[in-house]
């Protein structure tokens, strides 16, 4: 649930069209998409012809803002520790919190009683299936040798859907005239009806698809083209373009030069007179 809602801010992010700057290309932009949704914030070094994504960092901040980075550049020789002034980063965050206004929060460190709600049921109902009984009776046998009862036990193999009769003679002289009539084959699967883990699943993975600004009708199984079209026009105009606000600005901050990021025409999340219907 939470990847497709990563992918959905990252596949959409790269689509933004951007003017006035042309070092914010769709590969930087689908880094930033990920990385605001999973981390809530990214930064990226500002260099002469190209942005430098950090894979970490800290920072000293004076009246709450950033003010010098200590920043981390992954290289496949092993990664390199460089210092920069604010001016020389893109620092991209959402989610921020007045108590730490210089760092973001990813949507599901917002939502953490539900992400470990479905953590919980996705992790047991994984467990159920791996270690329980599913499908497995404990049929009675009347009384017989031991060769009899592996020839009955190879006779239930590979059986599905046929029928076997069971009959015993011996036991109805000491047993008395109906010596099988109070034993019924007991099935051993789990009745997981009962815990409303479909319910409970249900409702989780709506909650964290809210969470992304995804509107849980875009993974119902009965939903319609129209409710699909809602869904994304709902992504591109109440989670995504906001966020490209604060990018535009960062950038319009940083870069020296008014930057403008628009999602609302390359994704065509508009609905002039209904055109979207």
């Amino acid at each position: 649930t939470a990847q497709s809602c990563v992918s959905l801010w990252e596949n959409g992010l790269a689509m933004a069209d951007v003017s006035g700057s042309d070092m914010i290309d769709r590969a930087t932009l689908a880094i930033a998409g990920r990385a605001l949704a999973l981390r809530g914030e990214a930064l990226f070094l500002i260099r002469d012809d190209s942005l430098v994504p950090c894979s970490d960092w800290d920072l000293k901040t004076v009246n709450a803002k950033p003010t010098a980075y200590r920043v981390s550049v992954s290289e496949t020789g092993g990664g390199t520790t460089q210092t920069a002034l604010a001016g020389e980063v893109l620092h991209w965050r959402i989610g921020c919190d007045p108590v730490a206004p210089y760092y973001g929060t990813a949507p599901l460190k917002r939502a953490q009683l539900t992400a470990g709600l479905l953590n919980a049921v996705e992790t047991a109902l994984s467990e159920v299936f791996d270690n329980a009984p599913l499908g497995t009776k404990i049929v009675p046998l009347p009384e017989s040798s031991s060769g009899d009862v592996d020839g009955m036990r190879s006779a239930f193999k590979g059986r599905r859907g046929a029928t076997l009769v069971v009959e015993g003679v011996a036991q109805s002289t000491a047993a008395g005239q109906f010596p099988q009539s109070d034993k019924r084959p007991d099935d051993l699967s789990p009745d997981l009806s009962k815990s409303m883990t479909k319910e409970t699943l249900s409702a989780a993975r709506d909650a964290v698809s809210m969470a992304f600004g995804v509107l849980p009708g875009l993974g119902n199984a009965a939903t319609t083209g129209l409710m699909v079209r809602e869904a994304q026009r709902h992504l591109a105009q109440w989670q995504l373009q906001p966020i490209a606000e604060l990018m535009a600005d960062e950038a319009t901050e940083k870069l020296g030069a008014t930057v403008r990021m628009d999602l609302m025409r390359p994704l065509q999340a508009f609905d002039a007179g209904g055109r979207a219907r």
